[in-house]
Order: C-alpha cells, then sequence, then structure tokens
C-alpha cells in the first residue's frame, strides 16, 4: 500500500530514509512512498535508528552510535517484548518498538503509536521495514511505544508497520489502525492478525491474507502442495536386498566374470557338445589328469594319508607325484564317480581354466592402469594365444588364470599400479591375503608352471624387501613406508605360499630319491628345446594358422613342445605398445627387456646352448631340473606381451574419447569405435581352433568287475593312460600307469609279460602280488597276445573267463 502525507514543517532536503530514487520532490514535500521497502536498506532518518556514521535527521550532524535502538537502550521492558532483528545490518527500527526521545521520534510515534500486537506472530525470516518519513521539528511525545509492529509469519511476506508520515503528529488512533490493517491486507500476510487499541479493541482481524484457512499449528496449508510428486516410499529390507544384487550384477567385475565365462565356452566349443563321451585334443594325457582329480577326490573323501600312494603304478609307493596332481581341483574331484563323471569334470573344468585365465589377465590389466579394451586384450591374448592350443590335452598348463588373478591382488592390496604408481591410501591388507591364497591354490595344480611362478615372487619380495629396507633407513627414512599391517599380511601369506610349496615338495623329492631315472640333464632338455623358428610358428589346431604353417612345423624336431606363436596381431600391437602407450616410457623398456629374457629362456640350450641362460636356472635353483619342456616360459612371454598391448590400445581409447568430446553432442562416432574394438576382435580371431576332441574309449565290464591288484594288457605308456581313467569305478589297485617318467619296475614288468601267459611271467606277477590280468582283444591285434590269448593255462595253475570284450586270467 502507499501512502500520502504533507510535509509542510519538513526542513528541505530531508529524506524518508532512501535516496533521491524514492519520489522526493526538492520541494520538501515528502512524495508518496511504498508501504514495503527492502528491510536492507540505510536506517531511516529521524527514527532514532542510528548506524555508524548515520546522519542525524534534525541537525544533519553526524552521530557515532552502535547499530541499536534506543527504544532498547530506554525501555528495556519493551525490547524484549518486540520483535527484533538481531542480524547483522538489520537492527530494529525505534517506530517499531518504541522511544524514548521524542525530539527524535518526531510526528512518526504518532502515526504508530497503536501499532501493539498488530501483525504479530512467531517467524524466521520475515524483514520487518519502516517506510515512515522524517517527523516534523519538535515533534509531539508519542502517545504508546508499538510492541512487536510489523512482525510477520513463517510464510516469509512483508509486514510494514507505521506507513505514513505525519506532519503534525496529530492524527488519531482510528486512523492508525485503519492504516495498519490496509498494509497488512496490501502485504498479504497469512496469519490471523489482531489490532487492538490499547485494549479497548479486539477480535480477529480473520486471515489478513488471502483468506485460506488455517491448519492447528498455525500455518497455513500450502496450496501447491497438491501439485507437489509424492514423496518416494522408502524400500523394505527386500526391496534393498533386490537392488543390491542388481548393481552387483551390473558391476564391471560381474561383467567380467561373466563375458570370460560365455567366452571359454565358446572358444573351446565343442568341449562342452558331448561333455561326457569327449576329451578335447586326444584321450591320453587328459585321461591321466581327469584320472587325477578323481583319485585326489576319493582319497580325501576315503583315506587321507594314502593321497600321494594312488592305485596306479602298484607297488609302488609315491605313486601320485610321478606328474603334476592338479591337487587344487580335489575338491571337484569329490563329486561323482566313476569314468564318465571324471570325463564331465575334466570338461567342465577345462572350460573354467580358461575363464579364469581370462579373467585374471583382465584384472591384472586393469589394476596396473589399463583401460577396457586393453585389459580385454591382454585377457583374450593370454588364455587364447595360438601356442597354447597346442597344450589343450594339459590341464596343467591351460590352469594359468591363478598367476594372473593372484598378481593382481597383490598388486591391490599394496595400492601399486604400473600406471600411477604407489598409492599408500589405497592399500588393503585383505586384498594382500587374498592374493596370496591364490597364489597358493596355482601352486597346488603342479610345479610345470608353477615352479616358475614361484620364484617370479621371490624376486618380487626381495624386490620389495629391498624397497622396504631403503626407504625405512637409507634413501629419505620413512617410518613404516609398507605399513605395519601390509607388512604382516606379506609375512603370513608368504609363509602360507612357501607352506604349501615345501609340503607339496615333499612327496616328490621322496620319488627322485626312490627313481633316480626320474632326473633329468641338460641333453634331455635339448630334446625339447625350441629354434628361433618357434615363436612364428603355430600348431595344427589353429583355425587361421594351422595349415598354412604346416612346412614349417615338419621342420621342427618336437612340434608339439616347439609351436610357440603368441599371435601376429599380439606382436604387431606389443610392438605398438613401445612407442605409443599409456605406460611410463621405463615401464615400456622393463616390459620389453621382459619379453626378450622369457623368450631366450624358453629357448632352452638352443640359445648358445644355454650356458649363460636356461642353464644357469638348471644348476643352481632347486627344482628346476624337474622341468622337462622350457617352451612353457612362453606363459610369461604372452603375459607380458599382453601387458604392452594393453597400453598402447588403452592409449587409442583415451586419444578416442578425447577426439569424441570435441564433438557435440558427446559421442564417438562409429567408425572411432570400430578403431578400439578392432584390435580386440582381431586377437580373438588368431585364437580360434581346431582342436580334435575325439570319443574317450568304453570302459570295460571287466575294469568294473574284476578285483585288483591287476595288470591290463596291453601296456604302453598311452594305452595305460585309459586305463587309469577306468579305474575310478572302484579304484583297485592296478600296475599300470601313465606319467612324465616310467618306474623301472613298470617297464619290467611290460618286458617279461610280452610272453603272457607262460610261466615265468605268471610266476614274476605272483611275487608282485598281482592276482588277475586282464586281456583286452580290440587291442591285441598285431601284438604277441594275439596268439597266445586262447593257449592252455592248465599247467600254469590259473584260470582263463571271458567277461565281456575281454579274457581275465586269475592267477
Amino acid at each position: 500500500m502507499t501512502t500520502h502525507a504533507t510535509g509542510g514543517g519538513q526542513p528541505t532536503g530531508q529524506t524518508d530514509g532512501t535516496d533521491d530514487r524514492d519520489g522526493t520532490s526538492p520541494g520538501g514535500t515528502a512524495a508518496p512512498t511504498s508501504g514495503r521497502t527492502d528491510a536492507a536498506a540505510p536506517a531511516s532518518a529521524g527514527s532514532g535508528r542510528t548506524g555508524l556514521g548515520d546522519t542525524d535527521a534534525t541537525t544533519g550532524g553526524s552521530v557515532d552510535h552502535e547499530p541499536t535502538d534506543d527504544a532498547q537502550m530506554a525501555n528495556p521492558d519493551s525490547a524484549k517484548t518486540a520483535g527484533k532483528d538481531t542480524s547483522a545490518g538489520h537492527p530494529i527500527d525505534d517506530a517499531q518498538v518504541g522511544t524514548a526521545d521524542p525530539a527524535k521520534a518526531g510526528s512518526a510515534g504518532a502515526a504508530t503509536a497503536r501499532t501493539d500486537d498488530a501483525g504479530a506472530s512467531d517467524t524466521t525470516d520475515a524483514k520487518p521495514t519502516t517506510a515512515a518519513s522524517d517527523g516534523a521539528p519538535g515533534g509531539k511525545k508519542p502517545t504508546k511505544p508499538a510492541a512487536d509492529a510489523g512482525q510477520n509469519d513463517a510464510t516469509g511476506a512483508k509486514v510494514t508497520t507505521g506507513a505514513a508520515a505525519a506532519s503534525d503528529g496529530e492524527q488519531d488512533e482510528k486512523a492508525a489502525d485503519a492504516k495498519r490493517a490496509k498494509t497488512a491486507t496490501d502485504a498479504k500476510a497469512t496469519t490471523g492478525t489482531k489490532t487492538a487499541s490499547d485494549g479497548e479493541r479486539g477480535g480477529k482481524t480473520g486471515d489478513a491474507g488471502d483468506g485460506k484457512k488455517k491448519d492447528g499449528d498455525g500455518e497455513p496449508p500450502d496450496r501447491w502442495s497438491a501439485f507437489a510428486p509424492a514423496p518416494e516410499p522408502v524400500p523394505g529390507r527386500p526391496r534393498r536386498a533386490v537392488r543390491a544384487v542388481g548393481r552387483l550384477l551390473v558391476h564391471e567385475w560381474t561383467l567380467a566374470a561373466f563375458a570370460s565365462l560365455a567366452l571359454a565356452v565358446a572358444m573351446t566349443w565343442p568341449t562342452l557338445r558331448y561333455p561326457l563321451y569327449t576329451l578335447p585334443q586326444d584321450y591320453w594325457d587328459p585321461s591321466l589328469q581327469a584320472w587325477q582329480m578323481a583319485w585326489s577326490g576319493h582319497a580325501l573323501r576315503t583315506e587321507p594319508a594314502q593321497l600321494f600312494h594312488s592305485n596306479t603304478f602298484f607297488p609302488e609307493q609315491w605313486s601320485f607325484a610321478f606328474s603334476d596332481m592338479l591337487l587344487g581341483y580335489a575338491p571337484a574331484g569329490m563329486i561323482g564317480t566313476g569314468p564318465e563323471a571324471a570325463v564331465l569334470r575334466y570338461n567342465i573344468m577345462f572350460v573354467l581354466a580358461h575363464a579364469l585365465a581370462t579373467f585374471g589377465a583382465y584384472a591384472l590389466a586393469r589394476q596396473l592402469g589399463a583401460g577396457r579394451a586393453g585389459a580385454a586384450v591382454a585377457g583374450i591374448g593370454y588364455t587364447y594365444a595360438p601356442w597354447l592350443l597346442a597344450q589343450a590335452g594339459h590341464l596343467h598348463i591351460v590352469s594359468n588364470g591363478g598367476i594372473p588373478l593372484a598378481l593382481a591382488m597383490l598388486a591391490r592390496g599394496h595400492g601399486w599400479s604400473l600406471r600411477y604408481g604407489y598409492r599408500p591410501e589405497r592399500r588393503h591388507e585383505g586384498w594382500t591375503y587374498t592374493g596370496w591364497m591364490v597364489a597358493a591354490w596355482q601352486l597346488s595344480l603342479g610345479f610345470g608352471i608353477g615352479l616358475p611362478f614361484a620364484y617370479v615372487l621371490a624376486g618380487t619380495v626381495l624386490v620389495a624387501a629391498t624397497t622396504w629396507f631403503l626407504r625405512r633407513w637409507v634413501i629419505r627414512p620413512v617410518k613404516r613406508p609398507f605399513g605395519t599391517r601390509l607388512l604382516v599380511a606379506d609375512l603370513v601369506g608368504g609363509l602360507l605360499f612357501a607352506g604349501v610349496g615345501a609340503l607339496l615338495a615333499i612327496p616328490y623329492f621322496k620319488v627322485a630319491d626312490l627313481h633316480p631315472n626320474a632326473a633329468r640333464t641338460l641333453a634331455d632338455i635339448g630334446i625339447y628345446s625350441p629354434p628361433a623358428l618357434g615363436f612364428f610358428t603355430a600348431p595344427a589346431e589353429s583355425r587361421v594358422w594351422g595349415g598354412l604353417h604346416e612346412g614349417a612345423r615338419a621342420t621342427l624336431p618336437w612340434h608339439p613342445e616347439m609351436t610357440l606363436l603368441p599371435g601376429y596381431v599380439l606382436y604387431a600391437l606389443a610392438a605398438g605398445g613401445v612407442f605409443f602407450s599409456v605406460w611410463r616410457l621405463r615401464h615400456r623398456l622393463l616390459l620389453l627387456a621382459g619379453v626378450l629374457v622369457t623368450m631366450v629362456l624358453a629357448m632352452g640350450t638352443r640359445f648358445f646352448d644355454g650356458t649363460f641362460t636356461y642353464g644357469l636356472l638348471f644348476e643352481y635353483l632347486p627344482g628346476w631340473n624337474g622341468l622337462r619342456t622350457p617352451g612353457r616360459m612362453m606363459l610369461w612371454t604372452t603375459l607380458l606381451l599382453g601387458l604392452l598391448a594393453a597400453g598402447a590400445v588403452s592409449a587409442l581409447a583415451q586419444r578416442v574419447s578425447e577426439i569424441a568430446a570435441e564433438r557435440a553432442p558427446y559421442r564417438p562416432s562409429p567408425w572411432l569405435r570400430v578403431a578400439v574394438l578392432l584390435p580386440v576382435l582381431l586377437v580373438l580371431a588368431e585364437g580360434l581352433n581346431a582342436t580334435p576332441h575325439p570319443v574317450v574309449p568304453e570302459q570295460p565290464v571287466a575294469m568294473r568287475t574284476v578285483d585288483g591288484p591287476m595288470l591290463v594288457l596291453p601296456s604302453s605308456q598311452n594305452l595305460d593312460q585309459p586305463v587309469m581313467l577306468w579305474s575310478t569305478s572302484t579304484f583297485p589297485d592296478v600296475v599300470n600307469g601313465g606319467s612324465g617318467f616310467t618306474p623301472t619296475q613298470l617297464d619290467e614288468v611290460r618286458r617279461v609279460t610280452l610272453a603272457f601267459p607262460d610261466q615265468t611271467s605268471v610266476d614274476y606277477l605272483r611275487t608282485l602280488g598281482v592276482r588277475n590280468v586282464v586281456l583286452l582283444r580290440d587291442q591285441i591285434v598285431g601284438t604277441p597276445w594275439e596268439v597266445t590269448v586262447n593257449s592252455p593255462v592248465d599247467q600254469l595253475g590259473i584260470t582263463r573267463e571271458e567277461v565281456g570284450d575281454a579274457v581275465v586270467f586269475r592267477l
């Protein structure tokens, strides 16, 4: 509301608390002013409220008061009842709370005298203002202090009081009440305000604002609440659990695990097409390893003390340690019995081993700082390198996923990344413990690849210990640079790993003592050492390069262990990664040096006779002389090549993101997406296989019914391995067996029984404790037994019985 008042007695140039823009006429007459003024405006002259440097309304002089109302100082009681604003820069007007100095108040007091309880309510953000003009000189004393005037409720509306400037201070109280009511209406005050005249007037003024009815706590209902969105309901425990599962399912590591598993099924196909009847590559070594898993589960379930004394190679002791034991798969071996269950178990673990290798290498590359596309290249290249297709029949070589996974977990636990270096705030002892346990599990699968892994970990620990010593005592001494708990985790985890290795090594030391012929020489290593041509030759199982490299394979002395091509695409990407990568230059050079060193070691004695390379490890590292095939060092070459390639692909993906960021809107073009995806597809294409999956020979009926100890004829390295698989029905003691070496006694048995049945062979077998001999008719064609199988046996004191397709001789 605006009010008009004449200011005849007002001195020239005196204003109502505003600047020239408030409409004051030059002649000294107050122009119409708004009843609503900003609370942040300067204090009104003549109101009795002065701040530092404020101008006195009457004299124009400068006063030096604190920003506190005179009314509060002169009349503390009224100051208590006033709704004063104590915030900085907004002192309360004297006109609102009353003043003790009539000379200062002027006629403004008369205009605001009857404002007791006008518009009063509890508020937190209302901004009371005064629009009163300057009082006339010698103005009259106000008839009544104005307490609680000008306050508003929690709606934040601005209520103004004493809006008119009186010239002679003789306005009656009734006119003041009417003006106040009209002002409250214009300001849309939303509280039911009372206006009283010294207790003579009362009653409700109704709803001064919009006429709406107040709710129970004195606050008006929000008329816009009907349009507000409904509050989101608090989810219950089942819904929260579902959401948590949903977040877990879309997590990067969950997606990576599922993708690795799906890729393993596709890339190893048709392994799971007939998983009860076929084995990948051949049924010789896979039959041996299927039996190993079955025996470990059977022994741990029935007689754990006989774990290393298996039912094969009877009557030899420690026979389970004649080759890598795959002991880490023993829990799977506890499920199911018989050859079909063993074959199914092998095929499942074969696929899972590929999935774990892909996931482990992916996790390692990601932990070291590679992007997703780069990590995918590292994971796929590590698992499906062409040279590994020749190892499809060696589950203990294919089961290598624990190596990169353990390294990734240990790096995560130590807060270390190849790209970002050592970050102490990211250390986590739980990952360290888990990494050591995974490493111990990997070692339990076999020393063929586990022993080099153990030495790599030992070298890493040595470097870390040296670094710790230097950081602690020599270079920039830092108290506990790795943290006490992390150091304890490494000590405990390292002892666990070493303990598992020591326990597994005991039976192998026993075998070495009992069978000196099991020891290998450098000449034996030379038979399996590949030439440099092997690094560029693919095995026959490679669908892309197998047929093209047939001539090159023919020049290799033992091509199953000498075709070591990791993939031409991987070579190219790794070479590009030396020059263009997210890794630092020194890290690229270290990775390149690792590639070259491992390739030299993979050549065995072919690199200058191995005198200063593989020969040194063979002579001085414990257990290294038990490794037969140096070409399996290509596992480390492939991993390092994959990390170099991951750096290059990650840099490419990063550049694509930068280019896409310059586009509007932010969106990579299809060609840029293909550029990032193409390396992954090419590496994957080189891993396509043409691996045969032959049907496993059916178990003879005699193997389920005849008791042991028994001998199955004919006997040889390859023929005995299916016999081991057939024995998984009841695990009878059998003389047969196939492994990394042939015991002297088994050689003797095979030589003596070539004339079976005769008196010499019968007596010899009785001496060993053999009770039954099973002669398989479908395998004796072209052997001496083809003639002697029907010879008379009465004079030998034995009996002969036809059981299915076999002839059983009971001794």
